[in-house]
Parts: C-alpha cells; structure tokens; sequence
C-alpha cells in the first residue's frame, strides 16, 4: 500500500492495525520497509493530535511503594526525618531537585516525571537531573 502522512483518526486507526499485522516482518523485507515507514507515520500523527496525562511523581513515588509494600518510614534512611517525608508524601513540601533525584533513583523511575515539577523551581538545574 501507498502510505502518506496521516491526517484523520481514520487514517490512524487503518495504519496502526497494519503496523500490528506486520510488526514482526522479517528483516530487509517489503513488509519490514513498510513496517518502518508506518511507525514513523504513527508517530507523527500521535505527537500532533493525541497528548499524554501528566503523572503526579507523588503518585508515582506511593504506587511504587504500595507495589514494593514499603511505609512512609522506609523512604526516612532517604530523605530524612519522619516529619520530612510526610511533608514530602502529602505535598506540603516541594519537590527539590536533591529529593526528586534520589527518589528517581531509588524507585528507578524515568526523570520526566518530575520534569513540571521540577520546572517551576530551577529550570538551569533541570537539563542536568534529566541527564542522569
């Protein structure tokens, strides 16, 4: 099939049920040049018309603590005192850049989470923590 960009849902939706038919073409194949130009197309047609939720990292952080069967007390060898990290857990207290790394690297959790957060309070550090 003749493929171009993609302008309608319809269109979407036709080329993202071919990309799942052949998305395990083999290698130097029509299908697989084909495969290659439909996720290109996809691609661009979701970072045009279809925008993500933005994840709360205190969501993030309690999820990831629920799914391990951790207690507030477990983050205090982290962050701190038993006071600090509640602040921290209800939102009374900002993110800093310090805490949000080492919550990010503890849990293993992907820096742009915390990319508005972090936004807000030091954009010149923003570019270094996202480098890590």
């Amino acid at each position: 099939m003749n493929w171009k960009v993609i302008k309608t849902h319809a269109e979407y939706t036709k080329a993202v049920k071919r990309t799942m038919e052949i998305f395990h073409a083999e290698e130097e194949t029509l299908e697989a040049d084909e495969l290659a130009l439909l996720l290109v197309l996809v691609k661009d047609y979701e970072d045009k018309h279809i925008q993500l939720p933005q994840l709360n990292p205190l969501e993030v952080i309690k999820l990831k603590m629920e799914e391990r069967g951790m207690k507030s007390k477990d983050l205090e060898p982290l962050l701190g005192s038993k006071g600090h990290v509640s602040s921290v857990l209800s939102g009374r207290r900002e993110l800093t850049l310090s805490t949000a790394r080492r919550l990010r690297e503890f849990f293993q959790l992907p820096a742009d989470i915390y990319e508005h957060n972090i936004i807000n309070n030091r954009k010149s550090d923003l570019s270094s923590f996202l480098q890590f």
